[in-house]
Parts: C-alpha cells; sequence; structure tokens
C-alpha cells in the first residue's frame, strides 16, 4: 500500500520512477493521427490542425523544460485540437472545449493503479500552487463501478484541491490508447488555452517539483 506523504515532499521512489520514465522517453515523438471528433468511433481529433497553428512556439518552449523530474514529458508532433469527454464534479458531461482559455494539465487514474495513488498527492500540490483563472490539474478517474472507491482514496490521502472528474467507461482513455497516447496509467498531457495537445507522458511524475513548476509555466506562456 502506498505510504502517505505530505504534500510538496515527492518520494524516493516517484522520483526514481520519473527519472527512468524519462530516460525511456528520450527518442519517443508523441504521434497523433487526424481524425474526427468525440471519444466514439469517429476518434478523439479535430480534423483540421490549423487552429494550433498558433501553439507551435508553446511546444517549442515547453519542450526545453521537459527534463529533471518531468523530463518524460513528449512534445506533439504537430499540436493537435483535443476532443475528450467526461464527467464533471457535478456529474454532467464536459467536454477539453469547456476548458477553453485555460492551461489544462490532463491526468487519467485509477485506484488500482500504483504508480497514480504515488502521485496524487504532488498533483494536489499543483493545483494548490498554481491553480487559478489560468490554469487547472484535470485528474479523470477511470475506475468502473461506483464512486465509491475514488472518493474514498481521495478522502483518505487528502486529495482537496482537485475537482472530481470521472470517466466510469474508461473511453478517455481508451481514445488515447488508439491514438498512441496513453500505452498504461497515469496518463498525463498539457493542453494549451486553445485545447491544443502540447505534449503527453505515461508514467508518474514529480508535479509538486521545481521542474514540473517550471514546465507548467511555459505552457501558461508566462
Amino acid at each position: 500500500m502506498t505510504t502517505k506523504r505530505p504534500f510538496g515532499l515527492p518520494s524516493a521512489r516517484l522520483i526514481v520512477i520519473a527519472a527512468v520514465a524519462g530516460i525511456l522517453a528520450g527518442a519517443v515523438a508523441v504521434y497523433v493521427s487526424s481524425m474526427g471528433s468525440g471519444n466514439g468511433e469517429s476518434g478523439l481529433l479535430a480534423q483540421s490542425s490549423g487552429a494550433c497553428e498558433g501553439a507551435v512556439e508553446t511546444v517549442k518552449s515547453v519542450s526545453q523544460f521537459s527534463k529533471g523530474q518531468v523530463a518524460a514529458m513528449v512534445a506533439a508532433q504537430p499540436p493537435r485540437p483535443l476532443d475528450l469527454t467526461f464527467k464533471g464534479p457535478d456529474g454532467r458531461d464536459l467536454k477539453t472545449a469547456d476548458f477553453a482559455g485555460k492551461t489544462v494539465l490532463l491526468n487519467l487514474w485509477a485506484t488500482w493503479c500504483g504508480p497514480c495513488r504515488e502521485e496524487m498527492p504532488a498533483l494536489n500540490a499543483l493545483q494548490k500552487g498554481m491553480g487559478g483563472p489560468d490554469f487547472e490539474v484535470v485528474a479523470v478517474n477511470i475506475d468502473t463501478g461506483s464512486d465509491e472507491k475514488p472518493k474514498a482514496f481521495l478522502a483518505e490521502y487528502g486529495v482537496d484541491a482537485l475537482g472530481y472528474y470521472r470517466d466510469s467507461s474508461m473511453g478517455v482513455f481508451n481514445s488515447l490508447k488508439k491514438e498512441g497516447l496513453a500505452f498504461g496509467l497515469p496518463v498525463t498531457l498539457v493542453m494549451d488555452r486553445q485545447g491544443c495537445l502540447i505534449s503527453a507522458m505515461n508514467g508518474p511524475a514529480a508535479w509538486d517539483s521545481p521542474d514540473a513548476r517550471a514546465l507548467i509555466t511555459a505552457a501558461k506562456g508566462l
């Protein structure tokens, strides 16, 4: 069982895992095919990447900060608009487009995923430290079944800054897997204010580290 740890203090195991993931990601490129939109059979990407032409410079900037604890973050080539659907805190359907105007770190996690449990406090700390009108950590739980287990986990670990986002159908994960963006859990995407994919990572990271904060600052264009 994962040992609880104070927010802002990455565990040694998480740091080691993140470092190994960074080495493995060194020669990997994020491949995104141009398909339709939505989580269903039509795919998750908009037909045209024209809307994301302005994101090219952001991708370059973020790539310079993909090092250290977030070295496994790989640039999207090219940046493309994402169209994903999941449940919001009120139980209603949300789309990535609903976060327009806000830089988003989208993370998929599950209670049965050990590395997910390990990094959740760090995601919570990142939201506490940098969350606001221009940035949000959107951690989407993909446990099947009821809300009982994920809510109990968040309460037990004191995760109190993250909104409760859910996709019990695992549709978001399966769509990202189909597009070559997700190979397991956790998986994390960075999207800009226009909902364009900037970069992606498979595996955990110390999101409460200076490296992570620097990467998010670059993604925000500050």
